[in-house]
């Protein structure tokens, strides 16, 4: 079968954890944009919605949606997002982990903190990948920012929501480091990207982003979470993940086989 990607754009996202993918979902920007409609009309219970100290538009959070959205069913199983995360990663099978709806309205005074997400999950797994897909054109000044290599450092840092409270107040994690304040430290990339277009990263990428302060024009963005070969569960006594994922009842270190957790591609 014929490679998707370029071989520099997967040294990319191997060495630094993170890449850009030019319009690899363009014929599918139409249906995810009427998912999330329907999302937002309709959200989980779950579902969080910030607002900034000075008001203005909303940052809405919904995820783990896919099995009552058709939209986002379509595009998991019928896209090629299941390719491109198997070119990425070097896996010969993808497993879906969950979907994630992040939308910042116009003016939405909150900014996304600095993060990784493998220390927020219930997996454990040698290859990961992040597809975050914006639903509208997204400037380099609003856009998604990585720390480039950080998925190599061996750390996992206290997980937090993204109102900057602590997910597991005891957790025994470190507090990640002040990324704003010592910006010259660290290579940071980021890129203005565009409907269709997307960004691939690592779980255990750090990666932040600013408020999104314009009057006019909102951020949607749809991020896919994908697994590799060799998934497992990971269940610690006291600590909440997220998402949660209640109803899984696996052992701790069981392979990730549940139906909430479909393989896409692969044995």
């Amino acid at each position: 079968m014929t490679r998707l990607l370029d071989e520099q754009t997967i040294r990319d996202f191997r060495d630094k954890g993170v890449t850009v993918l030019r319009g690899v979902f363009s014929d599918w920007v139409d249906t995810l944009r009427a998912g999330v409609d329907a999302n937002m009309a309709d959200p989980d219970p779950t579902a969080r919605i910030y607002k900034g100290e000075k008001g203005g538009g909303r940052f809405f959070v919904d995820y783990c949606n896919w099995a009552r959205i058709s939209e986002y069913r379509d595009f998991i199983f019928n896209s090629p997002a299941a390719r491109v995360a198997s070119e990425l990663m070097d896996s010969r099978s993808v497993q879906l982990f969950h979907e994630h709806v992040l939308v910042k309205e116009a003016e939405a005074g909150v900014p996304t903190p600095w993060h990784q997400d493998a220390p927020y999950y219930c997996v454990d797994c040698p290859g990961t990948i992040s597809l975050w897909i914006p639903l509208d054109e997204v400037p380099r000044e609003t856009t998604l920012e990585f720390v480039a290599g950080s998925h190599l450092w061996g750390k996992s840092y206290r997980p937090q929501r993204f109102d900057g409270s602590a997910l597991n107040e005891n957790d025994g994690l470190e507090e990640i480091p002040d990324i704003n304040g010592n910006r010259d430290d660290y290579e940071i990339v980021g890129w203005a990207v565009s409907p269709g277009d997307a960004i691939a990263f690592d779980y255990r990428t750090i990666h932040g982003a600013p408020a999104n302060s314009s009057r006019t024009s909102q951020r949607r963005a749809f991020s896919l979470r994908l697994l590799g070969d060799d998934a497992k569960f990971v269940r610690r006594e006291g600590i909440v993940t997220s998402p949660p994922f209640k109803q899984v009842t696996l052992e701790n270190g069981s392979p990730l086989v549940a139906e909430e957790f479909p393989v896409l591609l692969g044995a």
